[in-house]
């Protein structure tokens, strides 16, 4: 008889506790409004603060008595406290993300200093400090534990535990105004990217655009109060979120009207929009303390703090990578600038002599569709969001043995939008986990891109009773319009994937310990493997045509047009490696190398980089720096060359499926499972050189990404 897994059926008997300080199972997002958040989150840090004084004085008895410390006693009453904090914070930090509004800005941001007082507190606990000295010392623990212990104890370090005086209170210090800085920094992107908006009117503005987009610019109007617009007739309203604005660049024929739109992006949060919002002054401030955080710590740079928890050893190793990447890429990148020129040419543009910045995407479609005969927007109803569903969970049948359920209407949800389903094993129906899928664009209230984030972590409770992973998967695809439902692009389809190979190393674990299951304790570059191993999917020939059918008709995708799809894969491959080595090397360069002291601006040393790893200059008012949350408001700083090292791990990795042969059906299952039983179930549990090998049979070579990427010499 199947179980119902208690991950995802509430207690009951928590009914009688506020929604916020449930601590455990599925929040009841409806219950947790701005004045909980107020009112609640006090009560549980100063419930936590008394918790963590009482284990403190706990640990410091036994240590001044000499008695022998065990795992039990201290690490799962630690993890257990920090979970209520992760759990309940965790939850107002991911209704910020999706359900942002003024209210919810402001209660997260009366909470975040308590709340980053008290990590600091536990995190510079010197009795815990040496508590997890002693259970290190005295030995006895398995491989896991001792990963896990290692990476504590170094964390603390990071944390501050070995500082004094006024330098822990300057630590501390920095620390509160960092993450104020860091919320501030976000939503000030997502401000600069809703306050500007253009209503065209006149058909000749929508000129060449697919009716998909002119019926998303006609709902966007709709929904600012253009009660009569549509698609055809207009009026139709652009904007800055990517479902608009990377389409429009994309297919417009308005030149005028591109570069309007491409110069309003670039300069987002830079001062010069509508809203007046300029993270410029907050990057010098971040880049700065965190520079004084690093000199605290006894680093030379935060570079140096940041790589202290990453796979890569040092950053002469992550900057040979990036070289190595760059030297392949910047030839062809040059090489396909002169083709779009060319094709310009061809048709007759003025601007072939000439290109911009807003012709790029627009020039790339047409050459794209020259070359390959390939019109991305044409694809799009090949791929309805419910279709590429049913091939994804296929894939994962096929691959990893689970089977993925429906089950909407058993879990709360933050917004009508959200689905929410069941992940089983399909040899013995064994419930393994759950998720809830956010797919849509919502620009007014739910911060651009894609992620997966954890709701709940594979763990057991105090009684023994298990807790199975629960993960959030955000996107922000085309959302339906009217009648007909969400029509993805290929780089959508894409995107869904990659989240959901995060989401399987979240939900896939067998490690019982918290601490190392899933993507805890797993390193930073190394965290993307999952993720880009799923993308490599989307041009298998089973699983691309066995999701591609008409919405309508039902009838498959061509199979010229999947042979197109393989043709074009790499194309314009160089420029968008060196988009990525641009991005990389800046962040590395930043955190390493810039100081207020340096003489130069972020942006100014930003363009340094930029003349060997572009090959268009950036525009006077290109701000790109304003608008890079990955390192200003996320968890990337020094670390966004991650994206491109764990490719390096995942093209090998998806080179296994290859090399059996991707048309044999028992090699591939076979494989799959090998791929989850090493990858995705061991988590941070193994050292991540150690789990790839594992897989492999052998250390990664980054031959296959130079292959999939179109870069190997001919």
């Amino acid at each position: 008889m199947t179980q119902t897994p208690t991950a995802v059926s509430p207690d009951l008997s928590l009914s009688a506790i506020p929604a916020l300080l449930a601590g455990e199972g599925l929040p009841e997002f409806a219950a947790i409004t701005p004045d909980q958040v107020k009112k609640h989150i006090p009560v549980l840090l100063e419930d936590l603060h008394s918790s963590l004084g009482a284990i403190e004085g706990q640990l410091e008895e036994a240590l001044a008595a000499d008695q022998p410390l065990a795992w039990n006693t201290v690490m799962d009453p630690l993890h257990r406290l920090g979970e209520r904090l992760r759990w309940s914070w965790g939850v107002v930090s991911h209704l910020n993300g999706v359900c942002n509004n003024t209210e919810l800005r402001e209660a997260h941001a009366s909470q975040q200093a308590a709340v980053v007082a008290f990590g600091n507190r536990a995190g510079q606990s010197t009795v815990i400090h040496r508590a997890l000295k002693r259970l290190n010392q005295q030995g006895g623990l398995d491989a896991t534990q001792q990963r896990i212990l290692a990476a504590e104890l170094r964390d603390m370090e990071l944390r501050g535990v070995g500082l004094e005086g006024e330098q822990r209170q300057a630590f501390n210090a920095a620390s509160q105004e960092l993450a104020e800085l860091s919320t501030r920094f976000g939503n000030q992107v997502l401000d600069a990217t809703n306050a500007w908006t253009l209503t065209l009117s006149d058909p000749a503005e929508v000129e060449g655009l697919p009716e998909s987009l002119r019926g998303l610019l006609a709902e966007a109007a709709r929904q600012k109060g253009e009660e009569e617009a549509s698609a055809e007739a207009g009026p139709w309203l652009l904007g800055l979120d990517f479902p608009r604005y990377g389409p429009f660049l994309q297919y417009s024929r308005r030149r005028d009207l591109r570069e309007r739109l491409y110069r309003a992006h670039v300069s987002r949060a830079s001062g010069v929009g509508e809203d007046g919002s300029d993270n410029g002054p907050l990057i010098e401030r971040i880049l700065t303390l965190r520079q004084e955080q690093a000199r605290r710590l006894g680093y030379a740079n935060w570079a140096e703090v940041s790589l202290a928890s990453k796979m890569a050893g040092s950053e002469a190793e992550v900057e040979r990578l990036l070289e190595d990447l760059r030297q392949a890429a910047y030839p062809a990148a040059q090489r396909e600038l002169d083709e779009l020129r060319a094709c310009a040419q061809r048709s007759g543009a003025p601007e072939a002599a000439d290109l911009k910045p807003w012709d790029v995407s627009f020039w790339a479609e047409r050459l794209r569709q020259e070359r390959f005969e390939l019109d991305s927007e044409a694809l799009r109803p090949w791929f309805p969001l419910p279709q590429v569903l049913e091939g994804l969970f296929g894939l994962c049948d096929r691959l990893f043995g689970i089977t993925i359920v429906a089950a909407d209407g058993e879990a709360p949800l933050w917004h009508p939008d959200v689905r929410f389903f069941r992940v089983n094993d399909a040899a013995d129906g064994q419930p393994l986990a759950a998720f809830y899928l956010d797919p849509y664009s919502r620009p007014g209230s739910k911060r651009g891109g894609a992620w997966m984030d954890e709701c709940l972590v594979r763990q057991r409770r105090a009684d023994g009773s298990p807790v199975l992973p629960v993960a959030y998967l955000v996107c922000n695809q085309s959302p339906p319009v009217g009648e007909t439902p969400s029509l993805m692009t290929f780089a959508e389809v894409e995107t869904l994937f990659h989240e959901f190979g995060h989401g399987l190393h979240h939900m896939l674990t067998t490690v019982e310990r918290p601490q190392a299951a899933g993507i805890n304790n797993v390193e930073w570059d190394a965290v993307e493997l999952p993720s880009q191993f799923m993308e490599n999917w989307c041009y298998d020939r089973a699983t691309l045509l066995g999701m591609a059918r008409q919405w309508q008709s039902g009838e498959p995708l061509p199979e010229a047009e999947f042979e197109k799809l393989l043709a074009a894969r790499t194309f314009l491959g160089g420029a968008a490696t060196l988009r990525q080595v641009h991005f990389a090397l800046t962040d590395l360069k930043l955190h390493s190398e810039w100081a207020p002291e340096s003489g130069v601006s972020p942006e100014g040393l930003r363009r340094r980089i930029a003349a060997t790893t572009t090959v268009l200059e950036p525009l006077p008012e290109d701000a790109m720096l304003c608008s890079f949350s990955h390192i200003f408001a996320g968890g990337y700083a020094a670390g966004y060359y991650s994206y491109k090292w764990a490719e390096v791990l995942s093209a090998d990795a998806f080179s296994a499926f290859e090399e059996v042969d991707l048309g044999n059906e028992e090699a591939i299952r076979a494989t799959g499972r090998h791929f989850r039983d090493t990858v995705l179930s061991q988590g941070g549990s193994r050292h991540p050189a150690e789990v790839f090998e594992a897989f492999r049979g052998r250390p990664p070579s980054a031959e296959a990404l130079i292959r999939h990427s179109g870069l190997a010499p001919a």
